[in-house]
């Protein structure tokens, strides 16, 4: 197959022409399995919460009006007609010159707007001596003062955390309808790959992208279903491949992109569907044959078989579009400034990702100090590497103590 490199923003542009993100469809999810799921309507409330007016502090419900002139040299004197625990229905009212005992959050009894605190007062049989007036709704939060009913309390689109599950509970929701999670196939090529648990025999290596792809799959909310390792046999990979694009929502491979005679998943992805391969190969270090296809508008993302080349390219190109299958925002990776630690060359006519990990210097200056790979499939790198620094095309290098933007892969691990 005749090979075109495209630059880097070349390949995003043509990604973007071809991808057409779909609603999956949504499903109801109990509550406790809701984490981390993207609503797919507005959350609108059907109760007032708070549902009463309740108190604030431990001390004492009153008329506001009743304390009027009260300080430490003159108190006044009212009397104590009941008490009040949470959970119970008031059925105490509370008439001019009374007071009832009152707990934090329990609910207001009928006639009291106001509640003392407990240390502004002394209780002296069933007289209560009130040392500091208050104003009317002191200590009480009012019904319907944190949500109002008819109130939208969360948006469609949004993601649920541990906050956000709180408030459905708060609304007493036990299931609530979330966007569909797309389904990842995720495959890996070579007749030296071998699957966990098996013998590994001279020559080969255990099957590392299938799992690190399909744990960044999971970071970008979908979910992945692993398709095993293929051999280098095209009749094999077509039929697993078309099984994966059956089955799945987008396919995920590493290896067999090169330029080698059996690197047989270009051809085979080009076979299955139009428009097959729209991306052969990126002027990008490191990751340059990487290869992306569009099976029936799903796309197939073509990774190298070196494990930080295959995991650089995932985080680039593929995880936005899982989020965007997924209903979640695409927000950019995240990153930080620091200085590089020592020069930084790029590959000639190629936008260059080199690996770093940080460090404070003894002056409390962050630090991106190179990581040595020795080659782009050494395995350290993956858990050295903090994030990386990108050097663009037509920049020759990045010199020592250069000011730089760190891209993290993950939150930032710097050492002091």
């Amino acid at each position: 197959m005749f090979r075109k490199l495209l630059t880097f923003e070349e390949a995003k542009k043509t990604i973007e022409e071809y991808f057409k993100p779909a609603f999956l469809g949504d499903e109801e999810a109990v509550l406790l399995e809701a984490y981390n799921r993207v609503l797919s309507e507005d959350i609108i409330s059907a109760l007032d919460i708070p549902g009463f007016n309740r108190s604030t502090m431990d001390g004492y419900a009153v008329k506001a009006q009743d304390t009027i002139g009260a300080d430490e040299n003159q108190p006044v004197t009212l009397k104590v007609t009941g008490a009040l625990n949470i959970g119970e229905q008031p059925q105490i009212k509370v008439e001019t010159g009374e007071a009832v005992e009152i707990v934090t959050g329990a609910p207001m009894p009928e006639g009291a707007d106001a509640v003392v605190m407990v240390e502004d007062t002394e209780h002296e049989d069933s007289e209560l001596h009130v040392y500091t007036a208050v104003t009317s709704n002191e200590n009480v939060m009012k019904k319907g003062s944190d949500i109002k009913k008819d109130a939208v309390v969360l948006k469609k689109g949004q993601v649920l955390g541990s906050s956000e599950i709180g408030v459905l509970a708060a609304l007493g929701l036990k299931s609530v309808k979330v966007q569909k999670i797309p389904v990842v196939a995720v495959l890996s090529t070579g007749g030296e790959v071998t699957e966990l648990g098996r013998e590994l025999q001279t020559g080969k290596i255990y099957d590392i992208n299938a799992y690190s792809i399909s744990t960044a799959v999971i970071e970008s909310g979908g979910k992945p279903v692993y398709f095993g390792v293929v051999p280098d046999d095209k009749a094999a990979l077509a039929k697993v491949m078309q099984t994966a694009l059956t089955s799945a929502d987008m396919v995920i491979t590493s290896g067999g992109v090169s330029v080698g005679p059996k690197d047989y998943t270009p051809q085979i992805v080009d076979s299955l569907g139009k428009p097959g391969i729209v991306v052969y190969g990126i002027a990008v270090k490191p990751g340059k044959p990487t290869t992306i296809g569009f099976v029936c508008d799903k796309p197939v993302f073509s990774l190298p078989g070196h494990p930080t080349s295959a995991l650089l390219i995932f985080y680039l190109l593929a995880r936005p579009l899982i989020l965007r299958l997924a209903g979640r925002p695409t927000t950019p990776m995240k990153a930080v400034r620091g200085f590089a630690g020592a020069r930084m060359f790029s590959a000639k006519g190629r936008r260059t990702f080199v690996m770093v990990k940080l460090e404070f210097d003894k002056d409390c200056r962050l630090i991106a100090e190179p990581v040595e790979t020795g080659a782009s499939g050494a395995i350290t790198t993956l858990a050295n590497a903090d994030g990386f620094v990108e050097i663009a095309e037509n920049e020759q290098f990045v010199d020592a103590d250069q000011e730089v933007e760190v891209t993290l892969f993950r939150g930032s691990a710097a050492k002091v």
